[in-house]
């Protein structure tokens, strides 16, 4: 497992950063090699993504959100990954997103530690495209207040993409 730590400060109220996160079903407009984010239900995603020349489709599952504090999720098959990642307002108009994930490369043959690399880069940018698209929107596109872990899914705020 490669244990990657990556952090972004975004231009943006805290808010805006924690809503546009929810939008899960956008994440291939910044992450590398994603290509579909289904949202099956509050707590579940199908994920469809290019790894290698090929594509790969897993299921994940949010087991903890709080509002504008952490997403916490698992796959339930697939890459085995799992993390959180969490909102910290620094100032109004500043917020700091936190990424924490355990990735299990699952790449033919090669060097472990160079995959590893492979995995932190692709992290990285992703987490800098995610703060570009934000700052040039401006705001969020949609929003999903709903806590999960609490026994409240889905029954505070109103439906993501709305």
């Amino acid at each position: 497992m490669a244990s990657i730590r990556q952090s972004v400060e975004v231009r943006v109220p805290l808010a805006a950063a924690y809503n546009q996160w929810t939008q899960f079903e956008e994440f291939p407009r910044f992450m590398e090699g994603v290509r579909e984010v289904r949202q099956l239900d509050d707590a579940h995603l199908h994920w469809r993504a290019d790894r290698h020349g090929r594509t790969v489709e897993w299921d994940s599952e949010i087991t903890e959100q709080v509002p504008d504090q952490r997403i916490v999720w698992r796959d339930l098959g697939g890459p085995g990954n799992y993390g959180s990642v969490r909102f910290q307002p620094l100032q109004q108009d500043l917020t700091r997103v936190d990424l924490e994930m355990e990735l299990a490369p699952q790449l033919p043959g090669g060097d472990q530690a160079q995959h590893e690399s492979e995995l932190r880069r692709r992290v990285e940018q992703d987490m800098l495209r995610f703060k570009q698209m934000l700052e040039e929107q401006g705001d969020a596109s949609g929003a999903w207040r709903g806590d999960i872990g609490s026994g409240t899914a889905g029954q505070v705020g109103k439906p993501r993409g709305d």
